[in-house]
Parts: structure tokens; sequence; C-alpha cells
């Protein structure tokens, strides 16, 4: 059985690439990164109930644990090129466990297939619904993109909207369905199954970002990695947060600003930059459709402080994902 089912992923993410000398269907895969480039690589693991709901499609979860993991490349700037896969389902009748591998590796492939990133290897086991995915990908030289660079008057920026995927895992506990009402659900819900890594920014972001990461536990998390590893604070102005029209029309303001300081599971990239760069930057990444929002800047000191529209400082309730709380 465990061989019939990696020659179905097998079947549904065949990717071609002159860099992979020996993928799927050995101890281990072999691959040549290109001569001139260094390579990223990132891992990550979701578990049921923990990273997605129970009773999430099997598609969007493939699609998802991709996801994240690209986004960890864009944040460091990095193209993708490979990908191992660990998947560890749950004891199911064999008609059931076929109809969820074909169902993840639909939606990890339709992920994976414009980016050209090719699955190369990985296992299979069985238990509690887990699943682990590592990324390879290349970067020139000296050129990724890091969290320790930024420089007390550099300015934060984000791209995208934030809080849109917290609120719609709020909607799915407490019922909703992506069939009803005016769309908004569906949009939330959506974006939350199926974030966008933001490669193509992270790699128009190389020797323009001082420093970068990926939005996933949260804006005041994250950005307050960025902090920590850079030895300065951060300034931000609440009322300067991107927030889709489909998120300020579902919840209170309070409910929302608290979903995009600190909701997590969007994989925007927040990053730095001179304030010289902001302009063109800001040009660049709109061209791509993801656009990028000015909310803050680098300051002396350390942690990250939040400004309401009155200037007065505001106390969040939460600060984020925390992985082990």
């Amino acid at each position: 059985m465990e061989f019939r089912l990696i020659d179905r992923i097998r079947e549904r993410t065949a990717q071609n690439r002159e860099d992979v000398k020996l993928g799927i269907g050995d101890d281990a895969a072999v691959v040549a990164p290109p001569a001139g480039q260094d390579v990223a690589i990132a891992i990550d693991t979701m578990v049921e109930g923990v990273h997605f709901p129970h009773g999430t499609a099997a598609s969007d979860i493939g699609w998802k644990s991709l996801a994240v993991n690209l986004s960890d490349l864009a944040a460091m700037g990095a193209s993708p090129a490979w990908a191992l896969l660990a998947l560890t389902l749950p004891p199911q009748p064999a008609e059931q466990l076929r109809e969820f591998i074909d169902g993840y590796a639909e939606g990890f492939a339709q992920l994976a297939q414009p980016h050209r990133l090719a699955l190369i290897g990985g296992d299979t086991t069985r238990g509690g619904l887990s699943i682990s995915v590592a990324v390879h990908g290349f970067v020139p030289p000296g050129k990724a993109l890091t969290r320790n660079g930024a420089r007390a008057g550099d300015v934060v920026l984000v791209t995208g909207t934030l809080g849109d995927a917290a609120a719609g895992l709020q909607m799915l506990q407490r019922g909703a369905r992506v069939d009803e009402g005016d769309g908004r659900a569906a949009y939330l819900i959506e974006r939350l199954h199926r974030p966008t890594p933001r490669l193509a920014a992270g790699l128009a972001l190389r020797e323009r970002a001082s420093a970068c990461i990926d939005v996933s536990d949260g804006l005041l998390a994250d950005l307050g990695h960025i902090c920590d590893e850079s030895g300065l604070g951060a300034e931000i102005e609440a009322e300067l947060l991107p927030r889709s029209p489909m998120l300020m029309a579902s919840f209170d303001e309070q409910t929302v600003r608290d979903f995009a300081l600190a909701g997590g599971d969007d994989y925007e990239l927040c990053f730095t930059v001179p304030p010289a760069m902001v302009a063109d930057v800001q040009t660049d990444l709109a061209r791509m459709g993801c656009g990028a929002t000015r909310i803050g800047r680098m300051v002396e000191g350390g942690g990250v402080r939040v400004r309401d529209a009155s200037g007065q400082w505001l106390e969040a309730a939460h600060r984020g994902w925390d992985h082990f709380a």
C-alpha cells in the first residue's frame, strides 16, 4: 500500500527539472545545484487540529503545506527548486486513503507547478494526520534576505493585507460555510486555506530590503523577530495596517485590528527598507499585484510598539501565535 500511495503522489506532482538527477523511487534523491548559487532550505510541519482545522479539504492541506514553506523561501529572496514530503496518515479504509492522497497531491501540484518546484522524495507512515515539507531554493551568494540587517530609521512595510486568515479561522469555528452570504466568508476562509507565498516580491527585495520575514505567527511576533535579530525596536501606526474590505465588513474595528496585529497565518512579507527606496519598492510590488504598505519605522531600543490614531500607545491583548502555549 505504501508504495502505491507514493506512486499516486509521484504521478500527480511530476515536474521535470534538469538539476534533479534522481528523484522519487530510490533511497535518496540526487540533485545538482547550479554553479554560483547558494541553497536556501526550510522545513515546516503541519498537524491536524493545530495548523489546520479538522475536516479541511485534502487539496487545501496540500496547497497550504507547500505554501507555508515557499513563503519562507520568499522571505529569504530565494527561488524554489525542490521539495521533500513526509506524510503521517491515520488508519482508514483504502478507498478513503486514496481519495485523500489524490486530493492532497492535486492541491500540492497546483502550487508547485507554476513555480517549477519538483517533489524529489519523502516518506509515508501511520499515525495522527501531520505533514512535513522541506523546500530547497536558490539565491546568489551573499544576496539572501535576513532578519538582522535593519537599521534605525528604516521604514517597515508589509505586502498584501493582514488579518484575513485569522478571521477565516474564526468564521469556520463559528460554523460558517464558504457558500453562504455575500462572499465574505468564502474570501476569508480561502485566505486561511490557500495563502499566496510572495515569491516574486521576495526576489524584487534582494539588495533593497535591509531585513525581511514572513508573517506566519502574527505581525507583532514576526516583526519582533526582526527587532531582536537587528538589535532595534519598531513603532507601528495601527491606522496604517492594510486590511481587506472583506475583513473590515465582517468584524468590529477592535477585532479587525487585533486580527491584523496578531492573527497570524497571513504569509505576507514584512520587511524594512531605507526611506529613499520606499517609493521604488512600492511601485514595483504594486505591479506584481501584492502591493506594499508603509506601516511604521525602526527605532533605537527594543520590541514592537503600536500607536493609535490619537497618538496613544496601545497594549495588545495578544502578541501572536505561540507553538508551545
